[in-house]
């Protein structure tokens, strides 16, 4: 097996204005980098992300800082175990958010459920709430480059979520007046 290899790179940009170093900070968390330290990150060497590595250390110039761009490998697999457990850490953060949205999410229906609150606007913001909780979860799985244990759990409570919702959804269709069925047959004239 060969060494996995990653793209490092390291930069220093002036303290001010903050914006510019903030801009590259968040730039580099959304393509889902780890810092091994301030001002140097790691990510897996891809060619998406050593071309926007590029683009980032352009705009790192432009704001009059300095970057070095290498590819890196751990030195043996003690390295490249505790490089990977550093990513897996991070995505696991994000999941362990995400299940703690989901199950209050739950909770919210379930009691909505609880005191029999079946509106059409109730369900539409439930379905608006899932809806951002997948879109989440798709985010996080592109960033997720070596399967992160949490992973396999946000999954499950998302499915779990979206049997709750579904629920939630009969019992606002039963509950209102032109779903029910109708006693008395209407007169033909």
């Amino acid at each position: 097996m060969h060494p996995l290899e990653w793209l490092l790179l390291t930069y220093k940009i002036p303290a001010e204005p903050a914006r510019k170093r903030v801009s590259v900070w968040r730039k580099l968390k959304a393509m889902g980098a780890v810092y091994i330290q301030g001002g140097v990150c790691l990510l897996p060497k891809t060619d998406d992300h050593l071309r926007r590595l590029k683009v980032i250390e352009n705009e790192i110039a432009e704001a009059d800082g300095e970057a070095l761009l290498l590819t890196t490998v751990g030195l043996d697999q003690k390295h490249e175990e505790k490089i990977i457990a550093r990513f897996n850490a991070d995505r696991d953060d994000e999941y362990k958010e995400l299940i703690e949205k989901c199950i209050a999410f739950e909770d919210e229906v379930t009691e909505e459920t609880r005191v029999k609150h079946f509106t059409y606007a109730e369900l539409e913001e439930n379905e608006e709430e899932y809806k951002k909780f997948k879109s989440w979860i798709e985010k996080i799985r592109k960033l997720d480059f070596y399967k992160a244990p949490r992973g396999q759990e946000a999954t499950e409570r998302l499915t779990r979520s979206e049997a709750v919702l579904d629920a939630y959804a009969h019992n606002v269709f039963a509950a209102q007046e032109e779903n029910r069925p109708s006693d008395t047959p209407k007169d033909p004239r």
